[in-house]
């Protein structure tokens, strides 16, 4: 069963005094104009078969239909409006690992200011090229998002430029809280809104707006098992992270302090995943959508599949936040999923070393439908006979019943396959 960790945001009492909001719907009201044409209304569609899968009315979100793929330029250009001549004319500078990245080059490329991009080494190649792309002067620098951080700043104040923060920005959040003004001019009424936490500019831009003006709607967080960041914010604790996740646009070690103030009074939960399922959220988007979501970005989705009895019944919008995934990636992701379904499956035949032994493995495998795709022939294995052979054999069929069947085909042929060791 998959693991979760729900943790609830701290109820704040009545009698606290609450420090004023970092953002109001005022500034995502004012974000909302100053965009207006310039990033893709992106569509809210209703989804029968997730629903179906996930049993709770599922509505998504496809951010990743935007020009760079991702949620991320809505803030990235609400910022860039908000400077001074001045400060355009200088040059701007951000710290990604790949998403704010893109939308801070290409807007900042289209306004006609100068551009930086720092990026930490592992950043998916095809956010960096994406990035060069669009016109950025695009630097590599440290192992980690707080390495590359760290020289974004100085760069910053050596060269004078203005540094365009990924999420802890009032701009920033303010423009990622348009999302929220589209779904509630779209939907008379819905349940939950279920998106990715990272740094938080998502999820407290969304949470601001929506609760503004449907309070009773609830806002929950997801993050992954291996960046629990801002469940160890709410609790008040230090963050235990690290590890490779296919979710690294959120791969946070630390949330903003501006947004983490947001998401203490308005988030009702925070359910941490681990990354099974969010492979699972990224193929399903693709086999069922038919659209191209990275890990970060299936991160909601990711949820309803981890904690369906939090969802059932309710009508939920899920935000699929980005859609900037390696291919490479992306390949072996949909290829695990069809191991976990056994589409794909390794079969070890073990006989006697003579002609025409193979063969007539193969025949029955393919005179019932199987194809084969590799096959590894060992006649050095200490538990074969010396006379003997072992084949490892990887078969693809339709399904996990077709594969029993031909592993019975092979048995009854008098070639049952051994368990491998």
């Amino acid at each position: 069963m998959q693991r979760t960790r729900p943790v609830s945001a701290k109820p704040v009492s009545v009698a606290e005094t609450a420090p004023s909001p970092p953002v109001t719907m005022a500034d995502i009201e004012a974000a909302a104009k100053a965009i207006a044409g310039k990033v893709e209304n992106t569509p809210l569609r209703y989804s029968r078969t997730l629903s179906e899968i996930t049993g709770a009315q599922v509505w998504i979100k496809f951010e990743n239909l935007q020009f760079t793929a991702s949620f991320k330029e809505r803030g990235a250009l609400n910022k860039l409006l908000s400077l001074s001549n001045s400060e355009k004319a200088a040059g701007v500078i951000a710290m990604s690992a790949g998403n704010h990245a893109q939308g801070v080059a290409y807007h900042a490329s289209r306004l006609g200011i100068p551009s930086t991009i720092v990026m930490p080494k592992g950043t998916p190649s095809v956010k960096v090229e994406h990035t060069r792309n669009f016109g950025a002067n695009v630097i590599i620098h440290g192992d980690t998002l707080a390495d590359a951080d760290a020289h974004a700043r100085g760069l910053e104040k050596s060269q004078g430029l203005t540094f365009v923060h990924p999420f802890d920005d009032p701009h920033v959040i303010a423009g990622q809280g348009t999302i929220g003004l589209e779904i509630m001019d779209e939907l008379a009424d819905f349940d939950a809104v279920v998106v990715s936490v990272g740094g938080g500019g998502l999820s407290a831009g969304i949470a601001t707006a929506i609760k503004s003006r449907r309070p009773a709607v609830a806002i929950y967080g997801v993050e992954p098992a291996l960046y629990p960041s801002l469940s160890a914010e709410l609790r008040g604790e230090e963050a235990k992270v690290g590890g490779a996740t296919i979710a690294e646009g959120i791969a946070v070690k630390k949330v903003g302090r501006l947004t983490a103030q947001i998401l203490r009074q308005l988030m009702e939960k925070v359910i941490v995943v681990e990354e099974d399922a969010l492979e699972r959220a990224v193929t399903l988007f693709v086999t069922v959508e038919k659209t191209v979501a990275e890990g970060a970005g299936a991160a909601g989705l990711a949820a309803l599949l981890a904690e369906p009895e939090l969802f059932r019944n309710r009508k939920v919008v899920v935000i699929l936040s980005g859609g900037n995934i390696d291919t490479r990636l992306l390949a072996s992701v949909l290829t695990r999923s069809l191991v976990r379904e056994k589409r794909i499956t390794s079969i070890r035949i073990i006989g006697n070393d003579q002609p025409g032994l193979l063969a007539s493995v193969s025949t029955v495998i393919g005179d019932n439908g199987g194809n084969i795709i590799e096959v590894n022939h060992n006649r050095l294995a200490l538990d074969v006979p010396a006379k003997g052979a072992e084949f490892d054999i990887t078969i693809e069929t339709r399904d996990a019943r077709h594969t029993q069947e031909i592993i019975d085909a092979l048995t009854s042929a008098g070639f049952p396959p051994r368990p491998h060791t």
